[in-house]
């Protein structure tokens, strides 16, 4: 018995740490899949402690996450697309997933500057094809 509250006390911790590293921010883009230019509004409680959360989210805009919040958009939100298998006998056909077809994505700005997404210079205005080789 005294073994299990060994191993029980080990996996808090581990939890809390989780925890306060699904906790911190990150900066990225929202973006809908399903509802190009839509509205997502959904709720969260990832741990037992949490409040429930609410977050609105406009596909393209640029918001400060939760990572926690980041890896679900990007991890769970999806749907299966089936595809039907035949087989030599016909009282056993199946269906099985083809593909999973996302719902919505965080892309995450972390390492990227925002000034840096929008471009600089001027634009290429002439190709010029050197030494073809047809």
């Amino acid at each position: 018995m005294s073994e299990v509250k060994k191993e029980a006390s080990k996996e808090k911790p581990n939890l809390k740490y989780q925890r306060d590293k699904d906790r911190e921010m990150v900066k990225g883009i929202f973006r809908f899949h399903e509802v190009p230019g839509g509205r997502m509004e959904f709720t969260t409680k990832f741990y037992k402690w949490d409040p429930v959360e609410k977050w609105d989210l406009i596909d393209g805009q640029v918001y400060n996450l939760p990572l926690g919040v980041a890896k679900h958009l990007n991890k769970n939100l999806w749907y299966p697309e089936y595809e039907f298998v035949a087989s030599d006998n016909s009282m056993k056909n199946a269906m099985r997933v083809q593909n999973k077809v996302r719902r919505c994505s965080f892309q995450s700005l972390e390492f990227v500057d925002i000034d840096d997404l929008t471009p600089t210079g001027t634009p290429l205005s002439q190709v010029e094809v050197v030494n073809p080789q047809y």
